[in-house]
């Protein structure tokens, strides 16, 4: 693992118990973000083999699952603090799997009808993201769908400065004390986002169909693709 992926894993390990609970609060968006990317979640099977990539504490994949009860789920992560918080979770439930790694190396051995990802990606450069959405489409099923909710680098300058400022103004008036803020502010410098029409076009270029950016709120995203 290299050195970047490891400040990763170490930084998201020493947040694994906070993190669920600060959601709302450094996502202004919270409801519509996650909402939407359960609600564009389309199968044709009523068990669908699904994976959540960068899954973190399950957070997202909890949702899946009350729209897919009998769901099989694989949750990967680098973390293996924020996939304790999953198997607690999930500890009912024995059709979840876990892998601790990589998933950008990862060599998956089966295919699923559904790929969801949540606030990970952008953590990867543009060469990564690029191969990554490639992996993505080998692995689904025909019809299968990607979903991404994530943050995107504004297109200019500019742009990316009223993302900035409009977020923390929300951050630093919300309930969060100033030891998160500033836990927060010192995750930022992980990412590694790239600009909303770079990404359509590299889901495009994969060969993904129908891609679209369903829902934006500044740099939040919902991004779609289909195989």
């Amino acid at each position: 693992m290299d050195a970047e992926r490891n400040e990763v894993k170490v930084k998201f390990n020493e947040n694994a118990s906070q993190y669920d609970g600060q959601r709302k609060k450094l996502i202004p968006c919270f409801d519509d973000f996650y909402s939407i990317a359960v609600s564009i979640a389309k199968t044709n099977t009523n068990n669908p083999d699904i994976l959540d990539i960068g899954a973190g504490t399950g957070l997202l994949s909890s949702l899946i699952l009350e729209k897919f009860p009998d769901a099989n789920i694989t949750l990967i992560d680098l973390s293996e603090k924020m996939l304790e918080a999953a198997k607690e979770r999930f500890k009912d439930n024995p059709n979840f799997t876990y892998i601790i790694d990589d998933y950008t190396i990862y060599k998956f051995d089966k295919k699923f009808d559904v790929v969801i990802s949540s606030l990970s990606i952008h953590h990867l450069s543009g060469d990564e993201k690029k191969q990554l959405y490639h992996n993505i489409y080998s692995i689904l099923n025909k019809d299968g769908v990607f979903i991404n909710a994530d943050q995107v680098l504004g297109g200019t300058p500019f742009i990316e400065s009223l993302y900035k400022s409009d977020w923390r103004y929300k951050v630093e008036n919300s309930d969060l004390s100033k030891e998160e803020i500033l836990s927060a502010y010192e995750r930022t410098k992980l990412d590694k986002m790239s600009t909303l029409e770079d990404q359509v076009n590299w889901l495009k270029d994969s060969g993904f169909l129908d891609v679209d950016c369903v829902y934006k709120y500044f740099n939040f995203v919902v991004l779609f693709g289909r195989k």
